[in-house]
């Protein structure tokens, strides 16, 4: 079992950046790893992931060259680089291990493991 502690929210103006940062309280390397958000009044909804081993990145088509998920193994640590951030990008973040460190997974259920969330607000 690993534990989840996201950090790195809060409140930003349209255009601007964030750095979410997910520390694991152990190793992650056979953990795929999984950013997900629910706004207020809203579903679980697939940010990003990236698999153990070779790290092979998959993104949801509304972020898609604006954020960039990343791990480093070495600190048992993923991130989500926000950049261009939007009103609509205002949700709680949160960060999720996969047992399943292969292949792709868009489901927020299929994740083992959550954290807590970071609020992200964006401001017009």
């Amino acid at each position: 079992q690993v534990q989840l502690v996201e950090s790195g929210g809060g409140l930003v103006q349209a255009g601007g950046s964030l750095r979410l940062s997910c520390a694991a309280s152990g190793p992650i390397t056979n953990y795929a790893m999984g950013w997900f958000r629910q706004g207020p009044g809203k579903d679980y909804e697939f940010v990003a992931r990236i698999t153990g081993g070779r790290g092979h990145t998959y993104h949801a088509d509304s972020v898609k060259g604006r954020f960039t998920i990343s791990r480093d193994d070495a600190k048992n640590t993923v991130y989500l680089q926000m950049n261009g951030l939007k009103p609509e990008d205002t949700a709680v973040y949160y960060c999720a291990a996969d047992r399943k460190r292969v292949g792709t997974s868009e489901i927020w259920n299929e994740y083992d493991y959550w954290g807590q969330g970071t609020q992200v607000t964006v401001s017009s």
